[in-house]
């Protein structure tokens, strides 16, 4: 029997909440090996591109969360069997992967700094991969990216879209979604609504 132990922060968000989730969904058992900060700063440096998630697949190590989303979207159901189609889901979250990067820039600055830094992100690359989410999403067909039904782009645009209406962004504004991209916060309510999103939450209560 495969195992899959999969290491990422100790949170319910960030890259590797789709991928949890998507293990779940397929009803595959893998260990969630959940790192603080101080142990990622620690062990980072024998981490291939210094990043997480890390998937070990019987042992070997699989990095870039996306490629993980993939494989066991694919395993549950998750990921589009049409080419088109899983070109449309792909998009979806390779724009997230970009919109990430920006966001994650801003990370351990402090004070005035991170206000500058925060509020430049606000009027720009936030506001373009919002607007940009929110016209796939239309194309789509408004309720989901991907295949007319859940798929990994949904779980993935779900958990950055919740982070961003969360507030936990500093000066980054919490109804930043619904003024930009007011389809993306009825995706998430969609989304978080889902049985199989309901049932992953369930069981980690």
């Amino acid at each position: 029997m495969t195992e899959y132990k999969l290491t990422y922060f100790d949170f319910d968000g960030g890259r590797g909440e789709p991928i949890r989730i998507a293990f779940h969904a397929a009803g595959i058992d893998f260990e969630d090996h959940r790192i603080s900060f101080p142990e990622f700063r620690a062990q980072r440096g024998g981490m291939r591109f210094t990043c997480a998630p890390v998937l070990e697949i019987d042992g070997v190590a699989v990095t870039q969360s996306n490629a993980m989303c993939r494989f066991v979207g694919k395993m549950a159901g998750l990921y589009p069997e049409d080419d088109l189609q899983a070109l449309y889901c792909d998009e979806a979250m390779e724009a997230v992967e970009d919109l990430l990067h920006y966001i994650v820039q801003s990370f351990g600055l402090e004070g005035e700094e991170l206000r500058i830094a925060r509020e430049k992100l606000v009027d720009g690359w936030l506001s373009t991969f919002l607007r940009g989410l929110e016209e796939l999403l239309q194309r789509g067909g408004g309720e989901y990216f991907a295949n007319n039904r859940l798929t990994v782009a949904d779980l993935k645009v779900f958990v950055q879209v919740r982070s961003l209406t969360s507030g936990n962004l500093d000066h980054v504004p919490s109804d930043i979604v619904e003024k930009l991209a007011p389809g993306l916060v009825r995706h998430q309510a969609r989304i978080e609504a889902d049985p199989i999103v309901t049932a992953y939450y369930a069981s980690r209560s």
